[in-house]
This record gives C-alpha cells, structure tokens and sequence, in this order.
C-alpha cells in the first residue's frame, strides 16, 4: 500500500518543529555545557528539557518488544498516539474512521474532536467482528479502522484470522489497539508491522506496567509511519520524570511479569466465585485483567457496591452490554473483600 496516498497534503508538505536538542547531534547525556535551549542552568534534575528522542527509553522498549528503535514512537498516553494518528490521516469533514462498539470511548471523542466522522459497525452479540461489513464499507475516504483486542469493554480477543483478512483487505491504516495484550492468550500482532505497511500497534504503560499514573503509550508501525507522527507530535511530550520512572520499572520486568501472573489467577478465582452467586446471569470470556459480567440489575448492584466502597463500572450505556458491570481484577484482599461484599447481598 502507498501509505503517502493516505496521509494529508499539508502533513505531507509542512516541517516539522526544530528544537534546540534536535539542533544537537551528540549525546544530549555527556557532560557539557549547555547554553542553547534557554532552560534554567540551575541543576535540579529537571531544569533541563527531556531527549526529544527517547533514545535510552526506545532502546529498552523495542529490546522488550523486539522491535526497532525507529519504529517506535511514545505518546503522552496512548490517546495522544491516536489522535497523532487521525491528524496525519485524516481530512476534517471529508474523511471518516470505522470503530466496533462496544469498544474505546475515546477513538469517537478524538474523531470528532477532529472533525472526522467515525462509522460504527457494532460487533456481533457474541462480540466478534462483522467483517464482511467492514470490508464492504472500506473506501478511500475511510481512512482508519480501530480495533481493540482484547477489546474494552466486552473482555475477548478477536480471532487472528479475521484480524489479518482484515489488515490485508482494509484500503487505509489498520490500528490494533493492544492494551491489554500482556493479559491475553493470544500472541500480540507486533511482528507483522513489517510486512503489513499499513498496521499500526499501540500499547500501554498502564495496565500491565503497572505504571497507569505517569501516562505513556507505545506506538509501533514501520518507519514512514513513525515518521510521520514524529512530524506532529509536540517536541517535549514526555517529560523527564515520566521515562525516568518508565526506565526504572521496565528494569524490573520479572516483577512485572509476576504480578500479571498473580492478576490472572486472581481472574480466574474471581470467576469462579461470581459462578456461584444467583444474581449473575453471565461472565464472559476474557484475555484482559477485567472482567464484564452480567447482573439482574446493574444499576442497582453498582450502588449497593459503591454503598460498601467497591468502585466497579456500570457498562450498561454500551451496545450489547445491558446490565453488564466490568470489574478490574484487584488485588487478593481487594477481591476476597469483592466477593464477601457479593455475598452479603
């Protein structure tokens, strides 16, 4: 695919910011001095900007995601790497975007922010994709097709044949939103970005990483691509605390190996106890670290939780999710206190 067909003219034409550190061709670590960014020179560990590169960051990450360190781009969460999407892609009031409810509340709010319709093709009621709808409703003005899985907020993975037919028969950029990949017993899509020039991954720091307060997405795709949303992106959007502490704790990558294994056995313990209560009528199959489980009433067992100071989320505004809660596996206390809670009512 011509992916330069797909992207805007004036992303196309324009130069992107050049900052005083992009100005700087050498280590930005060694010890110089530095007089031409006007920053405080007044050392606190944070008077100076961050690397515009995030060459030590990018070099952990695409070694953890065995990628390389160009096609790797960090976004201030990964809203800001879908918005960067939809901006190099999309024309205000003349493209358009196909999403899957129930899915990501927030790849709607970006379309729209941006002026960007987004065409809604509802996933069958046993969460899988309509793909033969998709494909038919592929054109040259639907520019991005947004697929989260294992998706939010129905739990499941799609099946990776319909993901790939998909990648292979959509006419514009593929976007697999793997942010709950670590959870899965499905192998991420990572390794296709390569011979698939119009798939984009994105991924997060938040769940999994455990680092949800310091905000950092991943975005992975080839080189053009990146290169592209490096064009937009604002110079400095990570800041030095931030891949400071992402440094850190992706340092300790068996320790977050651990938890995920503890989360997905207290999945399954919690699965098996909410089987047991007569007031849930189903808990459907997930690959992420919640679950989305159906109840008589929804509304009213949210507030008898939030009465006994358990925060669930009432998902029943959402297609197919009629008094459907989706609660995050917590940890052992937080879930034994869950089902005690449960029981009593």
């Amino acid at each position: 695919m011509n992916i330069d067909i797909l992207v805007r003219n004036n992303i196309k034409n324009m130069s992107s910011y050049s900052s005083a550190r992009d100005d700087f061709k050498n280590e930005f670590n060694k010890k110089l001095i530095y007089l031409d960014a006007n920053e405080s020179p007044f050392h606190n560990l944070i008077n100076r900007y961050p690397d515009n590169k995030h060459a030590e960051l990018k070099k952990l990450v695409s070694k953890i995601k065995n990628v390389n360190v160009n096609e790797v781009i960090f976004g201030n969460g990964t809203d800001e790497i879908l918005d960067l999407i939809i901006r190099v892609f999309c024309n205000p009031y003349e493209d358009k975007i196909i999403t899957l409810p129930p899915t990501y509340g927030m790849y709607d709010v970006i379309a729209k922010t941006n002026a960007v319709e987004n065409i809604e093709i509802p996933l069958k009621s046993d969460f899988s994709i309509d793909k033969n709808e998709i494909l038919k409703l592929s054109s040259t003005s639907t520019k991005i097709l947004f697929l989260s899985s294992p998706n939010n907020p129905t739990g499941n993975s799609f099946n990776t044949n319909d993901l790939i037919d998909l990648i292979k028969g959509f006419k514009g950029i593929v976007v697999v939103d793997e942010a709950y990949i670590d959870f899965s017993s499905k192998q991420s899509l990572i390794s296709l970005i390569r011979d698939n020039n119009n798939l984009i991954i994105t991924q997060t720091m938040s769940k999994a990483f455990g680092m949800a307060g310091i905000r950092l997405g991943m975005g992975f795709s080839n080189e053009k691509i990146i290169s592209y949303l490096n064009k937009i992106k604002p110079p400095y959007n990570i800041n030095v605390l931030t891949e400071r502490r992402a440094l850190e704790e992706l340092n300790k990558i068996d320790e977050i190996k651990t938890n995920i294994s503890i989360i997905l056995n207290q999945r399954n313990l919690l699965i098996l106890c909410l089987k047991k209560l007569d007031f849930v009528e189903k808990i459907y199959k997930s690959d992420a670290n919640f679950l989305l489980v159906k109840v008589d009433n929804a509304d009213k067992r949210y507030n008898q939780l939030m009465d006994k100071g358990i925060v669930v989320r009432n998902r029943s505004d959402q297609p197919l999710c009629q008094n459907c809660l989706r609660i995050t596996i917590g940890t052992k206390n937080e879930n034994n206190s869950l089902i005690k809670t449960l029981n009593e009512l």
